[in-house]
């Protein structure tokens, strides 16, 4: 099977939510994991040029860097449930979207906070995690 990574910002709250929330919703295990901070993700942010500015969520799939509300939406369509219908949303217009997605980006600590540490997932959610093994 083929996967997708999901880099995210570890030290974020809502960003630990979403991956939390993105592993609940992917029983076949299509998504992997890494945070922006860890060297697999810096090693990734330059392989993909993925700009520093960029520090929430990113999708890299198929050779390819998805950010803000394209990626978002991109890791709809590989949910399970109701939330698949969110890739529907793709084809409105993105700056619609990234205005969304930039103002809970630029408010994430201030409302979601900050972690102090982070969860130890179990053995079987461990292995998705790229810089955790």
């Amino acid at each position: 099977m083929d996967h997708a990574i999901v880099l995210f910002d570890g030290d974020c709250n809502f960003c630990d939510s979403s991956v939390q929330f993105i592993i609940n919703h992917d029983p076949a295990g299509y998504y992997q994991f890494a945070s922006l901070q860890s060297d697999i993700g810096q090693k990734l942010r330059r392989q993909h040029d993925i700009p520093e500015d960029v520090d929430s969520l990113v999708l890299i799939k198929d050779g390819k860097a998805y950010v803000k509300s394209e990626g978002a939406l991109m890791i709809s369509n590989h949910l399970t449930g109701l939330w698949k219908l969110a890739y529907y949303l793709k084809p409105l217009p993105r700056f619609l979207g990234d205005t969304a997605y930039d103002l809970i980006a630029k408010n994430r600590y201030k409302v979601f906070g900050k972690l102090d540490s982070c969860m130890l997932p179990p053995p079987h959610i461990r292995k998705r995690f790229l810089d955790k093994q």
